[in-house]
């Protein structure tokens, strides 16, 4: 049975069992963003996250588009407003990202239609991509004298300086297949085929260990950023504390005995 929340404008949570999801539910509007969805994803992520029984969430979107970006009557509005409040509205979709990447659960995007801007951002911020074959995706800020500054930090770490500095200088269109080749996406399918796609993936993380994932999702975040003697000394405390975890000792006992560990039920 799916659970639903009801209390949402612009967005659906729902939890299956132990897989959650947020859905871009603004169709009418490309699924663009504005205020109002930036709120209700921080909060749906917030509650979500707290839920020691979900292990894995998936983000996808109503209708034929993933994510038009930022709604263009909402920064209308911004155009009038000052520095201040500027930066508030900027914060927020930061702290909405971050929250995305920093999700304690593996996070699925699910992407079909187009992405474009901030919309490419959110994919980029789960750990994996499952894109539609016909899916576009596009870092267009500069084509209207902006930059694509929030989601910068996660492009980044997704397809390196090298990739970004061309598709965020001519804001070209990239097809799901481009995105594949240079790392963004994770897989292409057919759009008949993206439910099962993503499934596959849902299926992989709940046959591990649900805290080791998120020991996993830490380190990769953590180390990248660290001088190699310093790592030395995070990874080898890392691994000591989770073969004596619960969890641990479940796993390794599972592999001994030749039976599935109690979470890969």
């Amino acid at each position: 049975m799916i659970a639903r929340s009801v209390k949402y404008e612009t967005i659906k949570k729902e939890i299956e069992g132990s897989i959650g999801r947020i859905v871009l539910n603004r169709p009418q509007v490309r699924n663009a963003f504005d205020e109002i969805l930036i709120a209700e994803v921080s909060d749906a992520l917030g509650e979500l996250a707290k839920r020691g029984d979900l292990r894995v969430l998936i983000v996808a979107a109503e209708g034929s588009t993933f994510c038009a970006g930022a709604d263009f009557h909402w920064m209308g509005e911004m155009v009038g407003a000052n520095f201040e409040e500027n930066l508030d509205d900027s914060l927020k979709l930061a702290d909405m990202l971050a929250a995305l990447y920093r999700f304690p659960r593996p996070t699925i995007a699910r992407v079909q239609g187009s992405a474009f801007g901030g919309g490419v951002g959110v994919a980029a911020c789960c750990d994996i991509v499952v894109a539609a074959e016909t899916a576009i995706f596009s870092f267009s800020e500069v084509r209207i004298g902006l930059v694509p500054a929030c989601i910068s930090p996660f492009v980044i770490r997704r397809v390196g300086e090298g990739r970004a500095r061309e598709y965020f200088l001519t804001g070209e269109r990239i097809t799901a297949q481009r995105a594949h080749e240079i790392g963004f996406v994770n897989k292409v399918v057919s759009e008949t085929a993206l439910d099962d796609a993503v499934n596959n993936y849902v299926q992989h993380f709940l046959s591990c260990g649900p805290e080791a994932l998120s020991a996993c999702k830490k380190m990769l975040e953590e180390v990248a950023q660290m001088p190699l003697a310093e790592a030395r000394d995070y990874t080898a405390n890392m691994i000591a504390r989770l073969r004596i975890s619960e969890e641990g000792l479940e796993g390794m006992k599972a592999f001994l005995e030749k039976r599935k560990p109690a979470w890969n039920v």
